[in-house]
Formats: structure tokens, sequence, C-alpha cells
């Protein structure tokens, strides 16, 4: 067992599935949308990103753009929320809770491409 494999692995995983919890829920209500869910859902993203870096293969470049992609769809979900927090007089309406939500469901497809991408290479690879 190749514990580089397994940690890689582990960080695709785990950034899809902190971006599906975040996404679960009525889309525009903020009490099912947690802020702690979304930054760990950016930051586990962006750790996995990290981990792409080393690879130079074609389907590594495909892992290192689809990383790129949830990275660059959660920080505009994250930019969204801190303006609706900290900018906007109304606050984190359930318009801006919509939007934040589709942005991170944008970076879900991402990480679920790149979660089939893992399997398909790791089904396709030879001992």
């Amino acid at each position: 067992m190749n514990l580089e494999k397994v940690i890689f692995g582990f960080f695709i995983v785990l950034a899809a599935t902190l971006n599906f919890g975040f996404v679960l829920g009525d889309f525009d209500n903020p009490t099912h949308h947690h802020i702690y869910e979304l930054f760990a859902a950016l930051v586990v993203s962006m750790i996995a990103t990290v981990l792409k870096f080393g690879d130079r293969t074609q389907i590594g470049a495909i892992h290192l753009l689809t990383s790129l992609v949830a990275d660059l769809q959660l920080v505009a979900a994250a930019m969204v929320w801190g303006y609706a927090a900290h900018v906007s007089a109304a606050g984190v309406t359930p318009e801006a809770t919509a939007s934040i939500v589709s942005l991170s469901a944008g970076a879900l497809l991402a990480n679920m491409v790149s979660v089939v991408i893992l399997i398909a290479e790791t089904i396709i690879q030879r001992r």
C-alpha cells in the first residue's frame, strides 16, 4: 500500500464530502448551511490542490484543474458570504444564501469529477 496515494485519495474524497455536506439542505435557507462547513470545505480543497501539484501526467493535470475550479468556486462563495454578512445592510438573505450554495454546488461538481477520475485511475492502474 502506498501511503502517499492513501493521503492523496483521502483529501480528494474529504473535499467532496465536506462540500456535499455544505450544499445539502434548502438552497435559500441560511440555517441549513454553516459558515464553518464552507470554511472546512475550502481549506481541505486547497490542501487537495497542493497535493496535486507534483503529478506531471495528463490525468494529474485534469486532477489539478478540477481542484482549481473547486477552489475558485469555494473562494467566490466565501466572498459572497463575507460581503453579505459584513458589507451588505440586508445581511445573509435567502437570495445571498442561494448564490453561496449555487457556487458551492459548482465546486461539488468539480470535486465529483476529481473523485471519478481518481476511481478510474485506480481501476486502470496495474500492480
